[in-house]
């Protein structure tokens, strides 16, 4: 129902790097969580009212915020699809982040006080009057929240969206917690046990798992996290591919947004070519990304020489020795300066965070195998972490 909506009232949905595009799916999506919602709050609450049932009332309300989040999400669409202006010139994309994490922290509340609520039923037990209302109720919402998963996790894949991946598990911990309710409510019909409580808690500690997990989803990008390994690799073999590129190292991707990534990574040219025809072939790899990936790139040339066979000897040395300290430290802008006592030999080390030695330990032990190789060489390294 989803797509047919999307395909009636969004125009070229399939384009959904356009900002317009991703702001249609994200307004569909959070009216239709907004109408199901107050449905499943509505119909929950008579289905509690009848039965007596704090576990049932704590999942209407839950519906309640759900709907309320599904009001944050759609505001937080509509913000980030706005232009860029002089107060905000990298644009607004970073407002579904904020949007996300507002709705994470409204459900980690709503866990805390409905748990708290469960508690006191646990400690002062009370029966459960059986309802085949209520109980068809419960079935009608497991189903229905399990379609509002399948399609905000969807539309969330298609969209690159994590604001929607939350939405969809948070909907299907709501499915799971309603399950865990009506199997309570039966229990306490055919087994006369008095565990209403005990599922109003289960529903507690789905919504907090759930409100935690959304908001690990939307901090991370908020904070800077790093790109995914997929992004990374068809940046390198795009740059690679035109002619006269032969390395590229210091790739950082700022995201400022779902599709509002600016990137800047230095590519490694040969010394010897001429220096105008590089710069066309740089620009012309920047143009690719921006075009096939949708993001401003910047690109900074690095001359390194390939002519010379004892620097490409050396090299493939320093970097057998630098992989002995850590298979991971890779080396770049390498270069040799002769001079007249001793031959600087210069380059940078990227170490992975993983690495167990501190920088001045891996620096120390990189000098000190540099200077095994030749007595005359003295390596200057610079140690920095890679942002991908």
């Amino acid at each position: 129902m989803i797509q047919l909506l999307a395909r009636r009232l969004i125009r070229d949905c399939d384009n959904v790097s356009d900002p317009a595009v991703r702001r249609g799916y994200g307004v569909l999506c959070g009216c239709a969580g907004i109408v199901l919602n107050l449905l499943l709050f509505a119909g929950k609450l008579l289905a509690g009212l009848l039965a007596g049932s704090i576990a049932i009332t704590a999942d209407a309300v839950n519906n309640l915020s759900d709907a309320g989040s599904s009001v944050v999400t759609l505001l937080g669409f509509k913000l980030a699809a706005q232009a860029p202006d002089r107060e905000h010139p990298f644009g607004h994309g970073r407002a579904e982040y904020v949007s996300g994490l507002v709705v994470s922290l409204v459900i980690i509340l709503m866990g805390v006080e409905l748990g708290r609520g469960a508690v006191e039923q646990i400690l002062r037990p009370g029966p459960v009057e059986y309802s085949a209302l209520a109980a068809g109720i419960l079935a009608v919402s497991i189903a229905v929240k399990l379609y509002m998963a399948l399609y905000n996790r969807s539309v969330g894949r298609r969209i690159g969206s994590a604001a929607m991946a939350a939405a969809a598990a948070d909907s299907l911990g709501d499915c799971l917690a309603t399950a865990a309710v009506l199997l309570g409510t039966l229990a306490g019909r055919f087994w006369g046990l008095e565990i209403d409580g005990w599922c109003g808690a289960v529903v507690a500690l789905f919504i907090l798992w759930s409100g935690i997990n959304a908001a690990r989803e939307t901090i991370n990008p908020l904070l800077g996290q790093p790109p995914s390994p997929e992004f990374v690799e068809r940046v390198r073999a795009m740059v690679l591919s035109h002619e006269n590129i032969i390395g590229v190292h210091d790739l950082i991707v700022h995201d400022y947004g779902p599709g509002r990534r600016i990137l800047s990574l230095h590519a490694e040219v040969p010394a010897s070519g001429d220096i105008l025809a590089l710069h066309d072939v740089v620009d012309a790899a920047e143009r690719q990304l921006s075009e096939d990936l949708g993001c401003r790139a910047t690109i900074h040339m690095d001359p390194v020489v390939t002519d010379d066979g004892l620097t490409a000897e050396t090299r493939q040395r320093v970097a057998a020795i630098v992989g002995l300290i850590d298979p991971g430290i890779t080396i770049h802008d390498f270069r040799m300066v002769p001079g007249p006592t001793h031959t600087k030999v210069i380059f940078d080390a990227e170490v992975p965070y993983q690495c167990p030695l501190p920088d001045q330990e891996v620096r120390s032990r990189i000098e000190q195998g540099v200077r095994a190789l030749d007595g005359d060489y003295s390596a200057v390294v610079e140690v920095e972490k890679g942002y991908v």
